[in-house]
């Protein structure tokens, strides 16, 4: 298979990047050391390029309609600039995706009569001319691989519902870089053209415009590190201008870091933590039930109304070895009795804290902090126990 490049995948090459697959997608994964590049982030600032994301932008009459009903939280409190959270299911509820969904500025369509009336005999237009209308417009942000597949399921249900809306994957137009760390606010401020707004008076889950490098982006305050930052999406033809803004002052980072800070905050990873096909899991398994509004009736709300009400037999939990080993995504978890009761989903040798943790799900009869566990790694059982997360 091809792999899918991001716009600076040789210039990446050229500060000698190590190179994985991701989601269909030749990234870096490392450009100095995993460990150097996650101090970085929790002490100054890094770079991601992070332009394997998916873009899809929907915009028209019933844009708010069609997002409500195909993601789990609830779009129509968005205005413009805000941004939330949400999950992405299918009927039974069990998660497809999760995603960040954007409000960008109305988009201006021409109204019903903008182009004049038609004259009747008597030459009096039958219908007043009209200026354009604002419709909404909306930006959501699938995981690596996932565009066009969630571009086909947001236009197949646009078209069974009726709806009116545009529904456009813009992967390919929008490079993608996450600026993370406490340093992360000023250097990205300090990073905006003369004249643009200061982008650290965005509250945390908003986003606004602004050009960097002669380029208009737009710039968020959101993250996947569990520290302060924003992430921006520029033009892809202005990738890399804008990256060295940013690249010139902090870490370059590649996915290694990503991942190990991730699993730090406990934060799930799309395909690896929940799959529909092999780790299939609902929001309130998963332990995101916040990202769900059962007011809105979306796919797979009724299924979900269920599991909130007779609880899940089983939650997303922290795992900490008591014992020397790093656990892996796939070793098994035991109870007292050595029975398996789990598995992990994502682990390692957190950088940070320089002790192994993990992540996976449990029976909640164990997902009390405090309850001893095993983990399974290369053959032995590790002692363990359950911990809240973000670890510490």
């Amino acid at each position: 298979m091809t792999l899918r490049n991001p716009p600076l995948r040789e210039a990446h090459a050229e500060r000698d990047a190590k190179f994985t697959e991701f989601g269909g997608w030749d990234m870096p994964v490392e450009f100095d050391s995993i460990r150097a590049e996650h101090a970085a982030v929790r002490e100054a600032a890094g770079v991601f390029d992070v332009s394997h994301m998916g873009e899809i932008e929907v915009a028209g009459p019933d844009a708010t309609a069609l997002l409500n009903r195909l993601t789990t939280n609830d779009v129509t409190t968005l205005d413009p600039g805000d941004a939330q959270y949400a999950a992405i299911t299918r009927e039974d509820g069990v998660m497809l995706d999760d995603t960040v969904v954007y409000r960008l500025p109305d988009e201006e369509r021409p109204s019903d009569g903008a182009n004049g009336g038609a004259v009747d005999a008597g030459g009096d237009d039958a219908g007043e001319r009209e200026g354009p209308e604002a419709v909404p417009a909306y930006l959501f942000i699938p995981n690596a691989g996932h565009d066009a597949e969630m571009h086909e399921r947001w236009v197949d249900h646009r078209d069974e519902w009726g709806l009116d809306c545009e529904v456009r994957n813009v992967t390919e137009d929008w490079a993608m870089f996450a600026v993370q760390g406490p340093d992360a606010p000023d250097l990205v401020a300090s990073a905006v053209d003369d004249g643009g707004p200061d982008v650290r008076d965005l509250s945390r889950f908003s986003a606004t415009f602004a050009p960097f490098g002669g380029a208009e982006c737009w710039v968020a305050r959101t993250g996947y590190t569990g520290e302060d930052g924003f992430e921006v999406l520029c033009p892809w033809s202005a990738a890399e201008a804008v990256w060295a803004l940013f690249a010139d002052e902090a870490t370059p980072c590649g996915l290694g870091a990503r991942d190990t800070l991730r699993i730090e905050q406990g934060f799930l990873l799309s395909g690896q933590d929940f799959n529909p096909e092999d780790e299939p899991r609902t929001p309130y398994e998963a332990d995101i039930g916040f990202a769900v509004d059962l007011d809105t009736e979306f796919v797979g709300r009724d299924a979900l109304a269920a599991q909130a009400e007779a609880g899940v037999e089983e939650t997303f939990v922290g795992i900490e070895l008591l014992d020397r080993g790093v656990p892996r995504h796939g070793y098994d978890v035991t109870n007292e009795d050595g029975h398996v009761v789990g598995a992990v989903t994502s682990g390692t040798m957190s950088p940070s804290l320089d002790k192994p943790i993990a992540l996976g799900y449990l029976p909640v009869d164990l997902t009390d902090p405090g309850t001893e566990v095993s983990v399974v790694v290369r053959g032995r059982e590790k002692r363990a126990k359950v911990v809240s997360v973000p670890f510490e």
